[in-house]
């Protein structure tokens, strides 16, 4: 057994020197690690920022010049005033996501207690602006004719005061969700690529005729290249959330550091495995690269870091259950974000070691008929 340990052990650190002479990848990891992250960070954003609106004001009333002035940056633009005939124009141009009609007479009508239409037009091609952006208008438009009411008397909505308080990200910013799920994402994306191309690498440049006439044993090899290259991306996306998203990015995390690197190598080795067994299935990187997208893009979309899997399908949702990425993702959800221990994130962790160990019991067999036709 220790035999074969110091085998598995050697083995993992010539990939290891294989991936120091490979510039082209020790870059991939780098940049995915660290400028991949903070652009996507700061570049993508699901809340509203300078959003540009425009006010049409046919009332010309206190209350009318009320409603410009409550809507401000950051969240919005200064708004700027058109007539009423420009609306079509602007919005057919793109000019402005919102654009806000308040009729004639508004404000009388408000007093008298005769509930006016207001008009918001919305651009609904920005979609998630247009989402987000409404919901803030609409309480911004609420509050300011609810502090006019209030001069001459209780507002109709005085009777119920609605308290809301966002637990784990107070200001509901992106920048604080949108790092930690791209680090995610990348580390599905790079472990696959490296232990598939770790293998891949051997073929073409004949190395693996090397390897099957030592004293190894499939798994050996298996296991060298899943733990050496595994290594790397656990490091890479430590190093990553310390430096990038706590320090440059400044984003909370309030969970155990031990217990994502834990999470990490568990589901590093579930993935690892999957990238070997793609990687049976082809005989070039281009081949590879190829058959691992499409697979890559849908673990990455439907994992729950983009949408909640909640909102899928049930029959989506269930299906999605065999991918490793669904039970990494919450767990690391709930270690970073939510600040769980191991009494909450038990139950994804037993599931990603089952898919795991499914994978590499499948991966194994597919591992070893390649091996044989190569020495055939």
């Amino acid at each position: 057994m220790r035999a074969r340990l110091a085998t598995i052990f050697r083995l993992g650190i010539k990939e290891l020197r294989s991936l120091r002479a490979d510039p082209v990848m020790l870059f991939l990891v780098l940049y995915t690690f660290t400028i991949a992250i903070y652009t996507v960070a700061t570049g993508s954003r699901f809340d509203v920022h300078d959003a540009a609106v425009a006010v049409v004001d046919e009332d010309r009333s206190a209350l009318s010049r009320a409603i410009a002035d409550a809507i401000r940056p950051p969240q919005f633009k200064p708004p700027v005033e058109i007539a009423a005939h420009e609306i079509d124009e602007a919005m057919d141009n793109g000019r402005y996501v919102f654009v806000i009609d308040i009729p004639p007479r508004f404000e009388a009508d408000v007093l008298a207690g005769r509930r006016p239409d207001l008009q918001i037009n919305v651009d609904a091609t920005a979609m998630t602006q247009a989402g987000n952006g409404l919901a803030y208008l609409r309480g911004v438009l609420s509050d300011t004719v609810g502090d006019r009411l209030r001069r001459d008397g209780p507002a109709p909505d005085d009777a119920v005061t609605v308290i809301t308080r966002a637990r784990f990200n107070p200001n509901l910013a992106s920048e604080w969700f949108t790092p930690v799920m791209q680090v995610i994402n990348n580390i599905t994306i790079l472990t696959v690529i490296l232990t598939g191309a770790a293998f891949i690498r051997e073929r073409e440049h004949g190395t693996i005729e090397h390897l099957l006439v030592m004293p190894v044993r499939p798994i050996d090899i298996m296991l060298s290249k899943i733990w050496a290259n595994g290594m790397v991306i656990v490091i890479a996306s430590v190093l990553s959330l310390l430096i990038v998203v706590q320090g440059v990015l400044e984003v909370p995390l309030a969970g155990s550091l031990l217990l994502f690197i834990a999470t990490t190598i568990l589901y590093e080795f579930a993935i690892a495995t999957m990238g070997l067994l793609i990687a049976t299935f082809t005989a070039s990187m281009p081949q590879f690269g190829l058959l691992a997208l499409p697979i890559l893009i849908v673990m990455n979309l439907l994992s729950g870091s983009s949408t909640p899997m909640e909102s899928m399908p049930d029959w989506l949702n269930w299906g999605m259950q065999i991918s490793p990425s669904v039970h990494f993702v919450a767990a690391v959800q709930a270690i970073l974000y939510r600040g769980a221990g191991l009494d909450v994130v038990w139950k994804p962790l037993v599931i990603l070691a089952a898919i795991g160990a499914f994978y590499f019991a499948v991966a194994a067999a597919r591992f070893r008929a390649t091996l044989s036709t190569l020495r055939g």
